[in-house]
């Protein structure tokens, strides 16, 4: 290969900077052109397939209820109007009906909508059930929500053809083993930023495949919005860098993406834009953290303050099981009208169920100090624990005036594993036991036996 043929591939796969200092001889030839060949050929290869699957409550209920078939459906996480819509059928979405669209607004769009409340125990078993069928035809490489995963490329697979064919068997076996209202788009490129881009191109029932050659043209087209890592603030920020097309992203140099993101991700970014296979971050849990959500008819301060005890006596069990301590605990209050108000507390490392509901409630008690929250209706709750540490090695305070709490919380937590959640609990929860039902983050997969609402099925008790 020339040397001018050499700038001229490294300048296409995006290697402006390396092909810069091959030119300008700063590095040794022959080295620079065999990290050339060796970076071309990665960038050419096909490395992610991504599986999104379409609508995915709303398709599990109308593959569950035929009667939805068709139609247009919202699942709501109870109904009234006051609530939002977390999923919405491929129906309801011709009709401008999506995710958060509120009730009221829903029934504006779409007159004919069906609300049907959520049941997040059956999307967790069809999600087991999906992922079985996915990994008959390959290895998933991880799951990143209830709804997507993804499966990394390698050898044979890595081909067009071969790729299509793997994206094929997976959209074939779906359908003849969960139903014909389970779809998924799948997107295939060379990194999972790529493949999760292309999976979002087309739905539903897509299958989107991006080639280094098509970069960077293919994503042109796109909104900003479309790509993950550009929220709502990333988006306004970009903006005030006069960033507000597709296009000039693209433009943009390393290092501009890096001052605009104000660290290495944006370097990441422009990383993962041109291909480049960017290994994921390592990340920890760093919190742990549940709302909900009140009923129309249990909205008062007395209910909200017992279904935070309960969200915060299953939180404290997650604590537990993954052998976390919190020093950081956190409420969380909308209220009618839309106001929102929140509140933290630093607190020794602790994973004791007693000092977590104390904690909880004394910042509850100084929410209520505000006249303004004391006189308006509570209408969804939510805690977290954050600052969290490994439980081995941690030294709990020796000035705590709790009673050690540490075996009941292992019985307790033993017997609702066995019996079911509301076998044993703290008293403040006592009006909120059928409140506060398992919820499905964007993120995480709900364990069943741990979150479920209900007795865990023999089949899937946790092994001692």
């Amino acid at each position: 290969m020339s040397r001018l043929s050499q700038i001229i591939a490294a300048k296409h796969c995006g290697l402006v900077v390396r092909a810069k200092e091959l030119y300008r001889g700063r590095r040794h030839p022959f080295k620079t052109t065999v990290f050339l060949h060796r970076q071309i050929y990665n960038l050419a290869m096909l490395r992610a397939l991504y599986v999104d699957f379409n609508s995915y409550f709303a398709s599990v209920e109308q593959q569950l209820r035929p009667e939805l078939r068709g139609r247009p459906v919202a699942v709501v996480p109870m109904i009234a109007d006051t609530t939002c819509a977390i999923a919405a059928s491929v129906e309801a979405k011709r009709f401008g009906v999506k995710t958060l669209t509120n009730v009221a607004e829903a029934k504006r769009l779409c007159p004919e909508i069906v609300l049907v409340e959520s049941r997040p125990t059956v999307y967790v078993e069809f999600h087991q059930r999906a992922k079985a069928v996915v990994e008959s035809v390959a290895p998933i490489a991880a799951v990143n929500s209830i709804d997507e995963m993804w499966i990394r490329l390698g050898g044979r697979d890595q081909p067009r053809p071969a790729a299509e064919r793997l994206a094929q068997e997976i959209k074939y076996r779906l359908r003849a083993q969960l139903g014909e209202c389970i779809t998924c788009s799948v997107g295939i490129a060379p990194n999972t930023f790529l493949a999760k881009t292309a999976s979002d191109m087309v739905k539903p029932d897509g299958l989107v495949i991006i080639e280094a050659a098509d970069l960077p043209e293919v994503l042109k087209p796109l909104k900003l919005s479309h790509f993950v890592g550009i929220g709502r603030k990333m988006l306004l920020r970009l903006h005030d860098h006069g960033i507000t097309r597709t296009e000039q992203l693209l433009a943009a140099d390393a290092a501009r993406l890096r001052t605009i993101w104000g660290g290495v991700e944006g370097e990441r970014f422009w990383q993962k834009l041109r291909g480049e296979d960017v290994q994921q971050r390592d990340t920890n849990t760093s919190s742990i953290s549940h709302s909900h959500v009140l009923a129309p008819d249990k909205r008062s301060h007395a209910r909200a303050q017992a279904v935070l005890s309960r969200l915060t006596q299953k939180a404290a069990m997650r604590l537990r099981d993954a052998e976390f301590v919190t020093t950081d605990v956190s409420i969380y209050l909308k209220l009618r009208g839309g106001d929102r108000c929140k509140l933290h507390e630093h607190i020794d490392a602790t994973d004791r169920t007693p000092a977590l509901l104390q904690s909880v409630q004394r910042l509850y008690e100084r929410l209520l100090l505000d006249r303004l929250v004391r006189n308006t209706t509570p209408t969804a709750v939510g805690m977290a624990f954050s600052g969290l540490k490994p439980r081995e090695g941690q030294s709990l305070s020796l000035f705590d005036q709790q009673p050690n709490t540490e075996k009941l919380d292992r019985v307790v937590d033993q017997l609702n594993l066995k019996y079911g959640k509301n076998t044993l609990f703290w008293g403040g929860a006592f009006s909120a036991q059928q409140s506060a039902r398992m919820a499905i983050a964007f993120n995480h997969v709900p364990d069943l036996v741990l979150e479920g609402d209900g007795k865990p099925e023999a089949s899937r008790r946790r092994s001692p």
